[in-house]
């Protein structure tokens, strides 16, 4: 048991791997706390290292750029490879295993040995693998490095250990599936070709044995020669030469006739009794022009043959189109008789594979469906009926329909909502899917006992927001809901959203959302925000629209009576309601102002809405002089209090969604008040300040114009820089996490001393482009740094021109809505030089161009500049009262919000409902309210709102707050339970409000009222005691790196704080002690789409986007990575493969038969030698000890595999001994029919025989 002891001078006790906390940690200035009551809080810290280990459990979505695909016609079972080195492999619902290649090269090839659980993939890097299947995580068995040649082409018969390797010079090499080591029977290219040809053939295209004759190898190259090679006589039996190039062949089931498909689009077919041209050739889409020649057509990529037993033969391939017909999409034609259909397909086709009924060539395939996979999603085609039918999928191959721009992870939750959202959702289902089951059913798998609801949501770049249900590792989509709906579409020449109309306005930036009350809150990108509440019932609703002036500059702000004339905000000192009118969608700026109207215009009239999640409130923040609004940084919504509350890097406001008024809206720095920790800048009265609209005819015109140039800019221009230096200058971001140097430093040269005065005129500040500048965690994400060259010209300093560079234009809030696959992200500077040089090394790798960092080791008094200290300004965090008071600017981030019961002050003897603030800083901010309790009161009295309370200190950008009752138990915040505001009310009982609230005070009995409040910023965790402030407990999470993503969660019935580093470590840590649990080393930060998708939730879970269409969960729970060999489907289960067809006596006699030969006796080491070792290097795999590489080091995992293999050597001496019992009873058998012959025998003469 943990005692935490609170010392009377409020000093921090240590914790173990903690630090010792300053006596300023509880002091808003840095003076000791007020001396606590001195007494002691026990609490038992149940969770321990040993309950955490960190692995991979499922992957959900569709693989990203896949290459490859295979399928096992007698197991049912999928795999596709991907460009990155991953292969799927995938079964009925439920079974879905992902693997990776250690090297990380291309799948180029995938071939399953049928029916035996195991698989061969050829990659890139010119390697075979052999994956063992019979295993819940296939692992490598065997693998065969080619040194001297490039793999091209792999083709493993049915029922044979030998496969057949075709490369780029030509030849084909055999390999032995079970040992891995290449024959020494090879078939040279220069033997397989005619002696006079005096070209190469090329690479190898393809190979396949002959339905007649497996002793008989069709050899395919790339410049159209085919040779049909006779394995045993090792000689060609005939050698075809064709014009075109070939791309595939197909073989009739026969063995007879086989089809080629060429690079001019055309198709022949060979009859095998005269092969000097072609029986057939095709032109499927190329018709005869009127010179009568044929239409240039595009290549077919791949053709398959395959025969019916009751209709005509079914001729499917990709490709072939005539080039004639520009922007045609993507094609698979499906030939059957005299019928031509032509299925056109969202994406290019990679692959397509045609399923039949058995698994022998040389029977009639009948084909029942065609797999197509496309560069994006997978298609299955049903044969069976006439207008050719796609299955439904039942795997989420859609989760990137439109790209991921955040998403969100809930567990544990209440168990009727996953129903009733399947049920509205499945009403909107599409239709016209075939009838038939779906037809990739193998493996097994059951509902494992360790399951619970779960919930992911995605939000996309559309405004479309997803959500899935979780549950059992599986990934199954609900309901889908359509954020563009609440806005009017835009039309053409409707102002600024028209001129962007061709970019994603809608985009959606972050949710929150409350499964007790069914509350749902959306950001999206063009800084508005949208309540949602769920109904069983449609309505008939008006959205209800708000408009908020957050907006304020502090250089702008000179005197009381100038901010009296123009205010930043629309009732910026206001802390009362009372002032705040309620703003529908009728009200709007006066016509003098029309650039402060937001861009996305609200529906004002009655719409129809369906059951579901139903748009009641929109909330946009508007344009000022031109300038798009700063994008929300920060959103949390509380049912019970009914109170949203949002921030950007200007400010605070909040809002009361029941009575659809605005409470507060006011700068960060207003929120301080008298408790302000930071010494700001005194600004002088500017000299001939120029009036709104001289400023907005003067250079508002053209800084709209530039901005508009910007918003239009793509993401994939991020670092195309403008050599404009009136541009540069405007474009200056505002980021919450940069901070620069005040402006007025260096634009105004009243203020300066002479040195700096004249060092302002060649040398320019430092220029952070905006064009994708997403917030992770309150941080401005994506800004280039770039150094102005010397000796350019600044704007000339005019009476404007002040003005004009110290403002930048801010974020554009429409703008090509960049997938999470794809963000970026500006990394804050650590505060000392190694730090300095790691950051900038993960941003030039992130972005590729140079970062510089503010150099803080200077003397402010001495003003000697260099050219590097002028424009390295950027990303530090500290605010060092030294620096920060002359360097720095004042305006900081709200970085995140949280409503709860707490103790807004130190004097409060009653909790009360509070909103925390944090910001970029790393202040903690408090804010008590008075909310109305009776039901009727709280729909007409107002909610008051106090000044500030208390103030914490923290190092770097706040992200997350926690509270915990004196037992160690988690806190929840109050809800409201939900009730559907559109169901026909009963007169007897009359809905009322329910709320749920969970107070600090309701357990703690033992240690009298009060709470712990739990802060995590990206450096470091406080413990902080309510309401004495005091920091109990002060832990330095990272010192060389910075945390991206912090969760309070709930585990093994505890609370502990989980935490994402940029350096990729996953950290846990026990609460309150911040005790160290676990640090794993997982996940370098390759790039930001990991930092922007990360999210932990309770019970051990995590997850993370992949892939821009692949989402990664993981766990962190010993008990969970044990359970998961339960939870994860069998890929293999045992199935008898089906037996041949008895093709009958006359078709045997007469040739028709196939003919066997022993492919040991001829590619064996004894008739063909061993091949070169150079030419190829075995390596043997980690497959027989199955997820060893997951498993945790040390004594546990030496066990683990001890046991494994005691398992495996048990298992082995039990088939030795069934085999040798089975040799004893043949060899009595045999001795006791020896016995009896003998007798016999014994009394016959000779001539009896």
């Amino acid at each position: 048991m943990k005692k935490f002891r609170k010392v009377l001078d409020g000093l921090t006790t240590s914790s173990p791997g903690g630090t010792i906390g300053s006596p300023s940690c509880g002091s808003a200035a840095g003076t000791p706390t007020s001396a606590p009551a001195p007494r002691e809080i026990d609490i038992q810290e149940t969770l321990i290292s040993e309950n955490f280990q960190l692995c991979k459990t499922v992957r959900h979505g569709f693989p990203y750029q896949p290459t490859a695909l295979a399928f096992d016609p007698v197991q049912k079972l999928l795999a596709i490879g991907s460009r990155s080195g991953g292969i799927r492999i995938l079964g009925r619902p439920g079974v879905d295993c992902y693997c990776q290649h250690e090297s990380g090269a291309a799948v180029l090839q995938l071939q399953f040995l049928i029916n035996e659980g195991a698989l061969v993939t050829a990659c890139a890097d010119d390697t075979l693998h052999l994956w063992n299947l019979r295993q819940r995580r296939p692992a490598v068995l065997h693998s065969l490095k080619f040194n001297r040649e490039r793999i091209t082409f792999c083709h493993l018969p049915f029922q044979s250990k030998w496969l057949y390797v075709g490369t780029e010079r030509g030849n084909t090499h055999i390999v032995n599936i079970e040992s891995f080591i290449l024959s020494g029977y090879v078939i040279m290219w220069n033997k397989a070709i005619e002696l006079a040809t005096k070209t190469h053939p090329g690479p190898v295209v393809h190979l396949s044995d002959s339905p007649k004759d497996e002793g008989k190898l069709l050899i395919g190259f790339e410049s159209g020669t085919i040779v049909q090679w006779d394995l045993r006589a090792k000689k060609a039996d005939f050698r075809i030469y064709y014009d075109e190039a070939i791309h595939s062949v197909s073989w009739h089931h026969e063995g007879k006739q086989f089809m080629c498909s060429h690079s001019d689009g055309s198709l022949t077919l060979w009859n095998l009794r005269n092969t000097t041209k072609p029986f057939q050739v095709t032109f499927p889409h190329g018709k005869i022009q009127k010179d009568g020649r044929k239409e240039s057509c595009k290549p077919i990529l791949k053709v398959e043959y395959k025969t019916s037993r009751n209709s005509e033969p079914f001729i499917i391939f990709s490709g072939g189109l005539s080039y004639d017909k520009a922007g045609r999409r993507p094609t698979l034609t499906i030939m059957h008789g005299k019928a031509i259909t032509v299925l056109e397909m969202d994406y290019p086709i990679v692959e397509f594979l045609v399923l039949c009924e058995t698994p022998y060539n040389n029977e009639v395939q009948d084909p029942y469906a065609v797999v197509v996979l496309l560069e994006k999603d997978l298609i299955v085609v049903d044969l069976t009926q006439s207008n050719f039918p796609v299955f439904e999928n039942p795997y989420p191959m859609d989760v990137h329909e439109s790209p991921v721009t955040c998403t969100a992870y809930f567990a544990d939750c209440p168990p009727d909502i996953i129903p009733i959202l399947y049920s509205i959702g499945a009403k909107h289902k599409k239709t016209g899917y075939s009838q038939k089951e779906w037809p990739i059913s193998g493996g097994t798998w059951m509902l494992g006992s360790h399951t619970y609801p779960e919930i992911i949501i995605t939000g996309h770049a559309d405004g479309s927001i997803k959500f899935w249900d979780a549950s059992a590792i599986t990934l199954q989509m609900l309901y889908k809901l359509k954020t563009s709906k609440a806005f009017e579409k835009p039309k053409v020449g409707d102002g600024r959203a028209a001129e962007l109309v061709e970019e994603d306005p809608f985009a959606v930036q972050m949710v929150s959302w409350c499964p007790q009350s069914r509350i749902f809150c959306v950001v999206g990108i063009s800084a508005h925000i949208i309540l949602y509440r769920f109904s069983k019932y449609d309505a008939n609703t008006q959205i209800v629209s708000l408009e908020v002036r957050l907006q304020c500059e502090p250089e702008d702000v000179i005197s009381p009576s100038e901010n009296e004339n123009n205010p930043c905000f629309t009732e910026s000192g206001s802390h009362s309601p009372h002032h705040q009118q309620p703003v529908n969608a009728g009200n709007r700026t006066p016509e003098g102002n029309k650039d402060s109207t937001p861009c996305l215009k609200v529906k004002e009239r009655m719409v129809r809405v369906p059951p579901g999640y139903q748009s009641e409130l929109v909330i946009q923040l508007q344009w000022i002089d031109g300038e798009p609004p700063q994008q929300i940084t920060s959103l949390d919504i509380n049912s019970a209090y009914g109170l949203l509350a949002f921030g950007n890097c200007n400010g605070l406001a909040v809002v009361d969604y029941l009575q659809k008024t605005i409470l507060l809206c006011m700068s960060t720095l207003d929120l301080y008040g008298a408790t302000d920790p930071y010494q700001r800048l005194t600004r002088s009265p500017r000299r001939n300040r120029q009036s709104t609209s001289e400023l907005c005819m003067r250079g508002l015109s053209n800084l709209y114009s530039d901005s508009k140039k910007r918003i239009r800019t793509s993401y994939q221009s991020l670092t195309e820089l403008t050599d404009n230096q009136q541009s540069i200058d405007m474009e200056r971001s505002k980021s919450p996490t940069s901070v620069h140097y005040p402006t007025s430093l260096h634009n105004d040269s009243r203020i300066l001393p002479e040195p700096v005065a004249s060092l302002r005129a060649s040398h320019c500040s430092p220029v952070f482009y905006l064009l994708d500048n997403d917030h992770v965690n309150g941080h401005c994400t994506s800004p280039t740094s770039q150094s102005c060259s010397a000796g350019k010209p600044r704007i000339p300093m005019g009476p404007e021109g002040p003005r004009l560079t110290r403002r930048g234009p801010g974020r554009p809030p429409f703008r090509k809505a960049q997938s999470a696959a794809c963000m970026e992200i500006s990394l804050p500077v650590s505060h000392t030089e190694v730090g300095h040089a790691s950051r900038r090394a993960m941003l030039q790798q992130l972005h590729g161009v140079t970062m510089y960092s503010h150099d803080e080791h200077h003397t402010t008094a001495s003003y000697c500049w260099s050219e590097r200290e002028s424009r390295e300004n950027s990303f530090s965090h500290s605010r060092s009262s030294s620096v920060s008071s002359i360097d720095r600017e004042t305006k900081e981030a709200i970085t995140t919000l949280q409503f709860g019961e707490s103790f807004g002050r130190k004097t409060d003897a009653l909790p009360t409902p509070c909103l925390w603030v944090g910001t970029s800083l790393g202040v903690a901010l408090l804010i008590p309210m008075s909310i109305p309790t009776d039901q009727e009161e709280r729909m007409d009295e107002p909610v008051a709102i106090g000044p500030s309370g208390g103030v914490l200190m923290l190092k770097g950008s706040v992200l997350r707050f926690g509270f915990l009752d004196c037992m160690g138990a988690l806190i929840q915040s109050p809800y409201e339970v939900w009730r559907d505001l559109n169901a026909a009310e009963d007169p007897d009982r009359p809905r009322r409000r329910k709320l749920v609230h969970f107070s600090p005070s309701s357990s703690q009995d033992a240690c009298g009222d009060g709470h712990l409040a739990v802060v995590c910023s990206e450096r470091q965790a406080k413990v902080f005691l309510m309401p004495s402030q005091s920091c109990l407990f002060v832990h330095n999470i990272t010192e060389s790196s910075f945390v991206l993503r912090a969760d309070i969660v709930s585990v093994y019935n505890s609370a502990c704080l989980a935490c994402f580093c940029a350096n990729g470590h996953v950290m846990t840590l026990s609460l309150p002690s911040l005790r160290p649990l676990m640090d794993v080393n997982y996940l370098p930060l390759t790039d930001m789409r990991i930092a922007r998708t990360f999210c932990f939730t309770n019970g051990g879970q995590a997850l993370y986007l992949s892939s821009p269409t692949e989402i990664q969960r993981i766990t962190y729970s010993q008990e969970m990575c044990d359970n998961l060999q339960e939870m994860l489907g069998e890929l293999f289960t045992p199935i008898e493969t089906p037996e041949a067809q008895n093709r009958g006596f006359l078709k045997g006699f007469f040739g028709g038969n196939a003919q066997t030969f022993d492919r040991e006796e001829l590619f064996g080491e004894a008739s063909a030698g061993k091949a070169s070792r150079s030419l190829a290097q075995h390596i043997p795999g980690q497959g027989g000890v199955e997820g060893m590489k997951v498993a945790a080091t040390g004594v546990v995992g030496d066990l683990a595999r001890a046991r494994i293999a005691l398992d495996e050597r048990g298992q082995r001496l039990g088939e030795l001994e069934d085999r040798t019992a089975l040799m004893m009873t043949s060899a009595e058998t045999f001795s006791k029919h020896a016995h009896e012959l003998m007798l016999k025998c014994k009394d016959k003469k000779w001539y009896q025989f």
